[in-house]
């Protein structure tokens, strides 16, 4: 008879049935002995099991733990490299963290290497508007401290991989480090979007940046009209060998879609110029200011509520 490996061998015991009493009577302390020794060999064996598992678990995990992250080079300056300037590194934000976490350690240990001072200003949109970039850039401007001389206005998905890049003072004109030829992903010549430096003065000449763009894209364009009415120089890096591979874009398209939607009247004013917008019309609550630490780096997150006149902007509540 077939029987399903599920079930239990019980057919032994039935056959020891058939057996004379007197057998079973001899046999039956040998049985009981039998049955005493496997229990302990078992209870042995589970013994041993559980000893050598947990052995192996600990080893592994002394294999697989990461090791223990760099101590971030001190920020104090020194005569022999750091010099006199502090760069405020804003970062227009909202709800990339998983980015964040990558951005912030990464820079703040790139910045170190080259001997610049900086802060990382981190500003968080929270109101239920659409992401506008340029608008938080101001409120990172205005809200970044006296201590700091010039900012740069740095996208949170792109990396620098190139030592040789250029973060330091650009007291000459706007320098734009992510340049056209080096960017992975936009390659016209009126570019600057990316990463831009400039001088705190220099970003005052041209009003900061307009804030009639909600939603993603064109107020970097819009900018570089900016640059050009204030007559002001854009310089871009030279001697740089590693083409679109100067930078790593860790922004996933497929799991973060941007916000491209464009009614009628934006379309229109795209391709403008605002002639008036910018620091002077910004208008914006700064909810909280949060000072903290990702794997050692600092940082400073600016949660800003910014308002839409939506007589003007009727375009920032899509989405």
């Amino acid at each position: 008879m077939m029987y399903s490996s599920r079930r239990k061998p019980v057919l032994y015991f039935k056959e020891e049935k058939r057996f004379p009493w007197s057998l079973w009577r001899c046999s039956r302390c040998s049985i009981f002995q039998l049955f005493g020794l496997c229990v302990v060999l078992v209870l042995a064996s589970l013994l041993w099991l559980q000893l050598t598992c947990s052995g192996d678990m600990s080893a592994a995990g002394q294999r697989s733990s990461p090791p223990c992250p760099p101590v971030p080079e001190p920020q104090d300056p020194d005569p022999a490299g750091w010099g006199p300037h502090k760069l405020a590194l804003l970062v227009p934000f909202r709800e990339r963290f998983e980015e964040l976490l990558v951005f912030v350690p990464f820079m703040h240990s790139f910045l170190n290497k080259k001997k610049i001072r900086h802060r990382i200003v981190i500003v968080n949109q929270v109101d239920r508007y659409r992401f506008n970039r340029a608008s938080l850039i101001n409120v990172g401007f205005l809200e970044s401290g006296n201590d700091t001389d010039y900012l740069a206005m740095h996208d949170v998905d792109l990396l620098p991989l190139n030592d040789a890049l250029d973060y330091g003072f650009p007291g000459d004109g706007p320098f734009h480090v992510a340049s056209p030829e080096l960017h992975p992903l936009y390659h016209y010549k009126t570019y600057v979007g990316g990463i831009l430096l400039l001088t705190k003065r220099h970003y005052k000449m041209c009003n900061g940046m307009s804030n009639r763009f909600w939603g993603w894209g064109r107020e970097d364009d819009e900018f570089y009209r900016r640059l050009r009415k204030a007559d002001l120089q854009l310089f871009r890096p030279t001697g740089i060998t590693t083409g679109y591979k100067t930078f790593m874009h860790i922004h996933d398209p497929g799991w973060r879609k941007r916000d491209q939607k464009r009614v009628a009247s934006q379309k229109q004013e795209q391709f403008k110029v605002d002639p008036e917008g910018g620091l002077s019309n910004l208008r914006y609550t700064v909810e909280s200011r949060q000072e903290m630490s990702i794997n050692g780096a600092p940082c400073t997150v600016l949660n800003a509520r910014l308002e839409c006149d939506q007589e003007q902007t009727p375009w920032c509540m899509l989405g």
